[in-house]
């Protein structure tokens, strides 16, 4: 993963822990202004019940009638002594006929009690209007929102800040990795020529044959560093190549790692599909399966190595008679060993699951602890034409 996308990730995951945190005491902002936007709306009741009270104050029994008061949002009306009404414009049913301020759901009304006998007979004044939060939630909205945005940006900036002299530190190591890993190539083709050189000359070694299987096991540890390092970087583009000559190359390169250890390997090729994939992508998923099923067979076994063709598609099996496989969930993550005693850095099948996951190539694998296990990859039929 890269730095960016690390430190954003986490920032992410920061930001939503100190939210849920912040949410406690925003929910107690919350209830708190909408009881003061409740408080407001009490007194703004009791402001419009003033303005009708001292318009019934003024009125003078003398004139024709009396012109009672309207509003755009308000509604009131007068009532009895048993609350029936004597005149109102509230088209709603008051629930609580108690004197004071009362809330129900969104509306709000207020109850006055008014002098005996002075108010066209009125006992009561009602005023009552539509309570509404939405101010409330805006401002709550823009106190979250805003927390957010600064919380996520100063985790960001915190993050990026911190990862500094670990990325310097990684910089470091990565090119120190790939001084090393180029190093490392020279010597190692001047080993495997040069044994080649002495195998034509002279009769074969049983020393130079170990030492030749030791210096393949250790380039296909060297292919598959390089291969983590160069990865992202690279574009592979694909090729048609023969599957089962490719297949009987790499079965030929391994046979005298093979032999170290007394394990024959057999072939059963049906079929030759042309398929069309980056040669370097399919020499690693082959490469360390093979690599694999030779570690961690038994001596003087052996290993199935199968190509055929079914409904259409290729498949490829590789069956080992050795350890087998006690989790099989847990072998293609990175720096896994089943058995450290082995020796490699768990990093071969997690290559191999890296590209089979982006080429869309099927794997099934049957594994029995102590009896063996089989590696099945059945390429898709878009892959392949048969020869």
């Amino acid at each position: 993963m890269k730095d960016n996308q690390y430190s954003a990730k986490y920032a992410l995951i920061y930001t939503a822990l100190t939210s849920v945190i912040l949410l406690t005491p925003l929910f107690f902002y919350f209830i708190y202004m909408k009881n003061i936007h409740s408080i407001q709306n009490e007194l703004l009741l009791k402001e419009k019940a003033l303005v009708i009270i001292k318009a019934m104050q003024e009125y003078n029994p003398n004139e024709e009638y009396f012109e009672y008061p309207r509003f755009k949002t308000f509604q009131s009306g007068l009532y009895d002594e048993k609350f029936k009404p004597i005149f109102s414009l509230i088209d709603y049913k008051i629930k609580y006929f108690k004197k004071g301020y009362h809330l129900d759901g969104n509306d709000a009304y207020l109850i006055v009690k008014l002098p005996k006998n002075r108010y066209f007979g009125s006992q009561y004044l009602i005023i009552k209007n539509s309570l509404s939060f939405a101010s409330v939630y805006e401002k709550v909205f823009l106190v979250l929102f805003s927390i957010v945005v600064l919380v996520f940006l100063l985790s960001l900036i915190f993050l990026q800040t911190f990862a500094k002299p670990f990325r310097r530190l990684n910089k470091t190591l990565d090119n120190f990795i790939k001084d090393s890993m180029h190093e490392i190539n020279t010597p190692l083709s001047i080993i495997n020529v040069n044994i080649d050189l002495y195998n034509r000359k002279y009769e074969t070694n049983k020393y130079l044959q170990r030492m030749k299987a030791a210096s393949k096991v250790l380039s296909n540890i060297y292919n598959d560093m390089d291969y983590l390092i160069k990865h992202e970087r690279l574009s592979y583009e694909t090729e048609e190549i023969n599957l089962g000559a490719f297949l009987q190359e790499r079965i030929e390169y391994f046979s005298e790692v093979a032999r170290m250890k007394n394990i024959e390997i057999h072939t059963n090729i049906e079929t030759s599909p042309l398929i069309y994939i980056n040669p370097k992508q399919l020499q690693r998923v082959i490469d360390n399966t093979i690599s694999n099923a030779i570690k961690y067979s038994y001596e003087n076994s052996s290993i199935d190595v199968s190509l055929y063709i079914k409904e259409q598609k290729a498949h490829l099996s590789f069956r080992d008679y050795g350890v087998g496989i006690e989790k099989v969930e847990k072998i293609f993550s990175r720096y896994y060993r089943e058995n450290s005693d082995k020796g490699g850095f768990g990093i071969g099948l997690n290559i191999v699951k890296s590209i089979i996951d982006k080429l869309n190539i099927d794997l099934k694998i049957d594994s029995t602890p102590k009896k063996g296990s089989e590696f099945l990859y059945i390429f898709p039929s878009t892959f392949h034409k048969e020869i």
